[in-house]
């Protein structure tokens, strides 16, 4: 897992590429994603991420951004520039008050943020090779798969202890 600080933001970038963030690898709240004709998943939905808003920046040029987040957060979108034909997709949820609180700034041209909720990011997840490779470590050592649900992998933890 690589850890970040609170003050650095983690940096992800995806040129010509497919770029994917997924299980319990971060404990930043705060992220710069730069992706020319690229693509870029970033799971959000860590419990090692600590409590409070998540700002997500944002260049993107012709590229892709999934966000996997947590059911209920918000997602803010007020500071996001958007040229051309960018959008923002949340057609699977809304936020919920009290939720977890996702700020996107920056600027889209001609791309595409696509945002995945509960389910739908557990199957986002699962159809990876990240999650293959969690799923045959997790059987060796007897732990459980932390990429589908990293919180699932939290409470499993717990039961042990």
């Amino acid at each position: 897992m690589a850890a970040a600080t609170l003050d650095q933001p983690t940096r992800i970038q995806a040129n010509h590429a497919a770029v994917k963030k997924l299980g319990t690898w971060t404990t930043a709240r705060t992220f710069e994603v730069r992706a020319r004709r690229g693509s870029a998943v970033v799971d959000l939905r860590s419990p090692h991420i600590p409590a409070g808003d998540i700002e997500v920046r944002v260049d993107l040029d012709r590229a892709m951004l999934k966000l996997l987040v947590p059911d209920g957060a918000i997602i803010d979108q007020w500071d996001l520039k958007v040229a051309g034909r960018g959008k923002v997709k949340d057609a699977y949820g809304h936020g919920v008050p009290g939720g977890r609180l996702i700020r996107i700034v920056g600027q889209i041209t001609q791309g595409e943020i696509r945002v995945h909720r509960g389910g739908i990011a557990v199957l986002s997840a699962i159809f990876s090779r990240e999650f293959l490779a969690d799923a045959r470590r997790a059987r060796k050592e007897g732990g459980v798969p932390t990429v589908a649900d990293p919180e699932h992998a939290e409470h499993a933890q717990h039961a042990q202890s």
